[in-house]
């Protein structure tokens, strides 16, 4: 029983994994060429390279640590690449204006 929980476990695991790396491809792949010259990161080419061989690692060669490092080359993408394709592109934070110091209810002031 608990050997079949553990793996009920990996295999939930190993779709997470799947299921980060497709996101980030395709996050990858609907981002325009120039944004990413223009964030000042690596190439389209080069990330659709990564994740792509992420992806197919995850499907075709279950291996843990090949695996292991397709899920660290989708987490920088989706934590450092992603976010600065979107404040190139137009399409980041939500904000409509307003200055750095405000607060989710209007500016703050400091106290005064």
């Amino acid at each position: 029983m608990l050997l079949s929980a553990f793996g009920s476990l990996l295999q939930l695991l190993y779709l997470a994994m799947l299921v980060l790396a497709v996101v980030a491809f395709v996050f990858a792949a609907t981002a325009r060429e120039d944004a990413y010259r223009a964030a000042d990161k690596k190439k389209k080419s080069f990330w659709l390279g990564i994740l792509g061989v992420a992806v197919a690692v995850n499907l075709l060669i279950p291996l843990l640590f090949l695996q292991l490092a397709g899920v660290v080359a989708s987490i920088v993408f989706m934590v450092d690449v992603r976010p600065a394709l979107k404040a190139v592109s137009g399409g980041g934070g939500g904000r409509k204006g307003g200055s750095s110091s405000d607060g989710p209810y209007g500016p703050y002031n400091g106290g005064r």
